[in-house]
């Protein structure tokens, strides 16, 4: 991309498709999938614009060509997450965790592995295909997933044991996790398949210890929960998960031993993702209050988009949003050219965007008044969605800063490195030496 922004006729192609399929198929079961008190039902009620949407490439897009996928890029994909995002993010998060739970395989499966697995996600003839992003798990003391990757063995950061049984060449699972999504399936019988993140080696610490695994629905030993029900986001499913001596082959592992590589990798793939997403809620918003205000007079004799303070709340919001889009894709362009490995700048988008939603929406609102408080008007549901933003994805306290962090701290950081889209330094971190020292005392035990 060169430092232009006007999109190529494909792109402005994908974002009328998208546009079109939000406006025309999504929007008229938005509302009533939201306020459906029932999380699987408001998660049931959008499966027709989900087959619709694979069916337009919306669901697989981002897998290459060569497995079946669309192979756009990820500043192409930035155009279709943002238009649909303007319609609904909880949906959009249905379709691109897909990408979260599928994409590890791109970059760390066999090439038997890919051709077993991606193929058939891109190739449903039902349209119906759904992957589960497996990784969160509960909070406790210990629990929660943040720290997934520290220098504590099990159980802390990820708590799910899958352990090799080499006489029948089975990992055998045991634990929960929470928070997943797609994990349930249409039917809360399963996924297609869930790619579940999960602790090989329980006497490692959390950068040694996890690894990738593949599991495919109607595996026995999984029980799918409930759904949990949310303040935002409730189109988009999330469940409790139970693995009871669950037995997957074991040729369904990958990235053994790397499953912390395989985390940290997904999560800034969809760094910029998430950020565009966060631009298309606020975009609504706003446009929702500019044309309130050039219309609703609050009982004076003139729009109230004549009085400064109005006028100006709007405007700065409006600049919040175009600096968002722009770093959106900044880093989806980064993206492109380093092959997702955008460990700083992916989050900082991250970050950056869904922070500015929240405000974005609330100025909105702001601007409307107390009718911003009716539920006939879109605004309260935007800032449901906008309060899910910094807490999602990895969130932006919990994983993102710290990668961030990460990065900036290695020697070889350039502080200008992402103005000049060149690379970032980012890989495994050795556990301290007092750590080693106690995973083999553990290790002796065993």
């Amino acid at each position: 991309m060169p430092i232009d922004f006007t999109l190529t006729s494909y792109q402005r192609r994908l974002q009328r498709m998208a546009r079109e399929f939000a406006n025309e198929i999504l929007s008229p079961l938005v509302r009533e999938a939201d306020e459906n008190p029932h999380p699987q039902r408001a998660f049931q009620a959008v499966k027709g614009a989900y087959v619709e949407s694979y069916k337009l490439g919306f669901a697989t897009g981002f897998i290459p060509k060569k497995y079946g996928g669309g192979g756009i890029s990820n500043l192409d994909l930035q155009i279709v997450v943002e238009e649909i995002c303007a319609v609904d993010p909880g949906f959009a998060t249905i379709l691109l965790v897909n990408g979260l739970a599928l994409m590890p395989l791109v970059w760390f499966a066999s090439e038997r592995q890919k051709q077993q697995w991606l193929v058939p996600a891109t190739s449903d003839p039902r349209g119906e295909y759904l992957a589960g992003w497996t990784v969160s798990e509960a909070a406790g003391t210990p629990g929660g997933t943040a720290n997934f990757d520290g220098p504590a063995p099990f159980p802390a950061g990820i708590g799910l044991t899958a352990i090799l049984d080499k006489k029948n060449g089975e990992y055998v699972l045991n634990g929960r996790k929470h928070w997943p999504a797609n994990a349930g399936g249409w039917d809360l019988h399963g996924a297609d398949v869930n790619v579940c993140i999960v602790r090989t080696a329980p006497e490692a610490d959390g950068s040694r210890g996890l690894s990738a695994i593949i599991i495919p629905r109607g595996t026995a030993g999984i029980t799918y929960e409930q759904p949990i029900r949310k303040l935002g986001h409730r189109i988009c499913q999330n469940n409790s998960v139970v693995f009871s001596d669950c037995r997957v082959p074991e040729e369904n592992a990958f990235a053994v031993g790397d499953g912390d590589l395989v985390v940290n990798k997904a999560f800034t793939w969809s760094g910029p993702v998430a950020a565009i997403a966060s631009v298309g809620v606020a975009r609504s918003a706003y446009e929702f209050a500019l044309a309130w205000a050039k219309k609703y007079t609050g009982g004076g004799d003139k729009p109230i988009i004549d009085h400064q303070i109005v006028a100006y709340t709007l405007a700065e919001v409006a600049m919040k949003i175009e600096a968002g889009r722009a770093f959106a894709w900044k880093a989806a362009h980064y993206h492109d050219v380093h092959n997702a490995d955008g460990h700083a700048v992916g989050p900082m988008s991250k970050v950056f965007c869904g922070e500015m939603l929240f405000n974005a929406v609330f100025q909105a609102m702001k601007v409307v008044g107390v009718n911003a408080l009716d539920r006939s008007n879109p605004l309260e549901r935007y800032l449901r969605e906008a309060s899910v933003f910094p807490l999602y994805d990895a969130g932006n306290v919990g994983m993102q800063m710290r990668k961030i962090c990460a990065v900036m701290a290695h020697p070889d950081f350039d502080p200008r490195a992402i103005a000049a889209s060149a690379a970032t330094p980012f890989g495994k971190q050795a556990p301290p030496p007092e750590i080693q020292a106690v995973g083999r005392n553990l290790k002796r035990q065993a």
